[in-house]
């Protein structure tokens, strides 16, 4: 019993550290939402996500080997420049990544293409989604970035002899992580909402978040570039580019703000 409450323990761990680029997503994407819908959009569709990564829990503990063999038809190598065995595991993180990267590259190229900022509130006005498009993005990537966290927890259960109690000690972790997530999450997009600046980086970390899930992709589907193998990026080195992306920005607004009180101190001396 100890055994198990330590592992369900260790699995709500698991899941809060591997969901934090899931909770940044949702904060984001919210936003293209009605901005009266976006709190019921949030918790809307991480209500969804809970209950749709439980049935993907099942499937993957069902068809495990499905998602981890190569397939043969997607298996292959072109003129030795390009050598690959995808499996179902690799196709759902490329696809999850790439689409990632190119939402983050998208709304980066929109922070900056705009001249003013009448131009900003009439493309903002344009680009809202439907309630419904965006509870639909949010939980798709909601199960892209549960594959992972649940083969791990997969991996951590294997100790448990009765699949039955492994099936519900991993199904309690998704819910309780799911919870938390949905305590979270109107606090991370209020906290936006009040440092806009903050989006900016934000997006710089989505953006990586979809460079290490399409190099993780990559190595999942045995990808060689020239005879040299594709290597997913680590955590240490994801976490270490994300802590300099913030320090990065912290101290740059600082530094702006200096700049900004000793133009207003000189403008001060000028006019005394």
């Amino acid at each position: 019993m100890v055994g198990i409450i330590f592992t369900l323990l260790m699995l709500v761990m698991l899941q809060a550290v591997l969901g934090f680029d899931n909770l940044l997503y949702i904060s984001l994407e919210s936003k293209k939402a009605p901005e009266s819908e976006q709190k019921r959009v949030r918790k809307t569709g991480i209500l969804i996500a809970i209950a749709l990564r439980i049935v993907l829990l099942f499937v993957l503990i069902s068809i495990i080997d499905f998602f981890q063999e190569p397939f043969a038809w997607l298996t292959g190598e072109i003129e030795n420049v390009v050598k690959f065995a995808f499996n179902g595991h690799s196709i759902i993180v490329l696809a999850g990544g790439g689409f990632i990267i190119y939402t983050a590259i998208k709304e980066i190229w929109h922070m900056i293409s705009l001249k003013d900022l009448d131009v900003d509130i009439e493309a903002g006005g344009k680009s809202r989604k439907s309630v419904n498009a965006t509870i639909v993005s949010i939980v798709i990537m909601n199960l892209v970035f549960s594959f992972d966290s649940i083969l791990a927890a997969i991996g951590l259960t294997s100790e448990i002899e009765n699949p039955t109690t492994a099936f519900i000690v991993m199904a309690i972790a998704i819910v309780i992580s799911g919870l938390l997530m949905l305590f979270l999450a109107d606090r991370i997009s209020a906290f936006l909402a009040k440092n806009r600046m903050y989006e900016v980086l934000g997006l710089f970390i989505l953006l990586v978040v979809g460079i290490m899930l399409v190099t993780e992709g990559g190595h999942l589907a045995h990808l060689k570039l020239f005879g040299n193998p594709i290597e997913p990026m680590s955590k240490t080195t994801f976490y270490f580019v994300i802590a300099v992306l913030v320090v990065t920005d912290i101290v740059q607004g600082r530094y702006q703000k200096k700049i900004l009180a000793e133009l207003e101190n000189e403008k001060k001396e000028k006019q005394s």
